[in-house]
């Protein structure tokens, strides 16, 4: 006999208990008088209206961007027609703060439908840039392989980038039965809620501001650095990185993906000029002896050999088949995070997927930047390694002995990184006013101009933060391994899996026993409840489904062990690094001036 339950009388977190659910009716409530994150409404109600918006989407002409409407800023006729521009949006979505709930009660089903799709704009070939952004560069591929040797070096970087392929594949797949117009996903932690309730939203939702964060402040230290190198350290070093800053309270206005699709046109190509310009020093120009001991693939290796002999002459180039016979297991761990933190994109892929007009599409964007990135990094990673060996500097650019060369790739790299930085200043703040100032506060929706006003207000402040961790902490290479075992690891690797097989053990179940939502009543069917719900589903869906649920939890679990082993590696490292007098914080002396 089936149990038809109100929303109400269903609690998707009771995962310990095995009562039966209780027998009621009632008329459904509707989305827009909801409380925003309400953890009444169940998963097979997300489900069924998830259905009804990719049906909708399916009829769509997905959104095209070409270069006259890059150069000329002019919107598309289909894009004025759901409100993308100012016009647009007066027309699509209500004026009332939907953030307030009593407010939203007055809003029609219509207009609630129409605040979502204005905000939906974005094509799958601006996403193929967001993506390819977000990666920020492989100037790290030639370090991590002179950490690992060529064979365990190529290996991983295979092994991630597939597993961080298949990652965004799960995503995407718990993204397409869970968002709808009626209940929007616009972050990860909205994914974590609606499978696992609040809790794991609220972790989801720290872990991801505080990853977002760690990131801008990674690549205000690389920048820095590069600043610093240009100027040939006479700029004191603590300047440098506000100098950056500066000029992304500026870039960090721009509110909407598909307007920063359009930059990221731009980092994307300065990235690949970088690339080969940075190709014809390293073979024609030794490399940069002078800053090895502080972020080289032998400096963390075996100092050994990147130390000159008496007469100043420094060892010749020396490659691994395998792992250096030298190598410390710590080198090599923090060599494997520098692979890791290359695929770290993930951790934005569902902010994407919230901004698309076809999220259906964005498995293509995906893909194809999966494997372009693949591409670039294993090539470029290879070509550095080769001719640099074990002096193959965690930035490789800043490796670069010919001044003239390593100024113009520094100065390019600033552009991309800056691009790159208010990606993530973009997305950080998003996460902060939608689950903090909207949900707790009650702040206006970003589309309003005091949201606009607001959002102008939170940017500097976001981007000084960054500083401060950036000047606090001016090792490149140990923090860029303690924010991949801390964050990065987890959105790429670790969550996903979790995320998508609650979602496969949820809808398996739900179609195995006939379960579902009734639109017109809000009355949920589902067969059983507690601990046999997880049990049954886990077991639900075929002979292939079970498989593929072990390979998850295999993956997952495998994902977590290499979590813990990076935190090891990362503190030492970082405990190290510390020792050598240059890496100091808050200091005038660049990381990078053995002689100041």
């Amino acid at each position: 006999m089936d149990e038809k339950t109100t929303p109400h009388d269903v609690d998707p977190e009771s995962v310990f208990t095995d009562t039966p659910a209780v027998v009621g009716s009632s008329t459904a409530i509707k989305p827009q008088t909801r409380k925003l994150h309400d953890k009444d409404v169940c998963f097979e109600e997300y489900h069924y209206y998830a259905l009804k918006t990719r049906e909708e989407e399916d009829s769509v002409a997905p959104p095209k961007t070409t270069w006259r409407e890059i150069l000329l800023r002019k919107k598309p006729a289909h894009d004025v027609a759901v409100g993308d521009d100012s016009e647009g949006e007066k027309r699509a979505a209500p004026r009332v703060n939907l953030a307030n709930r009593e407010a939203r009660s007055h809003v029609t089903d219509k207009e609630w439908s129409d605040a979502s799709r204005a905000m939906r704009t974005a094509s799958w070939g601006a996403c193929f840039y967001l993506i390819t952004t977000d990666i920020l560069g492989p100037y790290g591929v030639g370090f991590a392989m002179g950490t690992l040797g060529w064979g365990p070096g190529i290996a991983l970087y295979t092994v991630f980038g597939v597993c961080a392929g298949y990652s965004g594949y799960q995503l995407w797949h718990a993204y397409l039965g869970l968002d709808s117009h009626e209940f929007p996903v616009k972050h990860y932690g909205d994914l974590a809620f609606r499978l696992s309730g609040p809790i794991a939203r609220y972790i989801v939702n720290v872990l991801q501001a505080l990853a977002l964060i760690l990131v801008l402040g990674q690549i205000t230290i690389q920048q820095g650095q590069a600043l610093s190198e240009v100027s040939k350290f006479r700029l004191c070093y603590a300047v440098c990185p506000v100098i950056f800053i500066i000029v992304g309270f500026f870039l960090g206005q721009i509110r909407t993906l598909r307007a920063y699709g359009w930059v990221a046109n731009l980092a994307v190509w300065l990235n690949l000029l970088v690339i080969f310009i940075s190709m014809g020093a390293f073979a024609h120009s030794p490399p940069y002896y002078a800053i090895s001991t502080l972020g080289s693939a032998g400096g963390v290796v075996d100092p050994a050999s990147i130390t000159p002999d008496a007469n100043g002459v420094y060892p010749p180039i020396i490659h691994y088949a395998g792992l250096p016979p030298s190598g410390s297991f710590v080198a090599a761990l923090n060599g494997l995070l520098s692979g890791v933190f290359a695929y770290g994109g993930a951790q934005l892929f569902v902010e994407f997927m919230a901004e698309m007009r076809r999220p259906r599409d964005f498995i293509k964007a995906m893909w194809g930047a999966q494997f372009f990135i693949y591409a670039v990094y294993l090539i470029y990673g290879c070509y550095t390694y080769y001719w640099q060996g074990q002096y193959s500097y965690t930035v490789s650019y800043q490796g670069v002995s010919a001044y003239g060369l390593q100024t113009v790739g520094n100065m390019f790299g600033v552009i991309s990184g800056l691009i790159a930085a208010g990606l993530y200043s973009n997305i950080g703040i998003k996460v902060l006013y939608n689950n903090v100032l909207a949900d707790l506060f009650g702040a206006p929706p970003l589309t309003s101009k005091p949201g606009k006003i607001i959002w102008i207000c939170i940017v500097p402040i976001w981007w000084i933060i960054a500083y401060l961790i950036a000047a606090g902490i001016p090792d490149y290479f140990g923090f860029v391994s303690v924010v991949s075992a801390a964050t990065v690891m987890q959105f790429t690797y670790s969550f996903p899996p979790m995320v998508a097989l609650a979602y496969d053990i949820r809808v398996n179940l739900m179609r195995a026993t006939g379960g579902g939502f009734d639109p017109s009543t809000g009355e949920v069917v589902r067969k059983h409840s507690g601990i046999s719900y997880w049990i049954k589903g886990f077991c639900s869906g075929g002979t292939w489904q079970v498989l593929l649920n072990i390979v998850n939890v295999i993956y997952c679990l495998a994902a977590w062990v290499v979590t813990g082993l990076g935190f090891y590696a990362a503190i030492e490292g970082m405990i190290a690094a510390f020792k050598i007098p240059q890496v100091n914080s808050f200091s005038c002396v660049s990381p990078l001036n053995l002689n100041p």
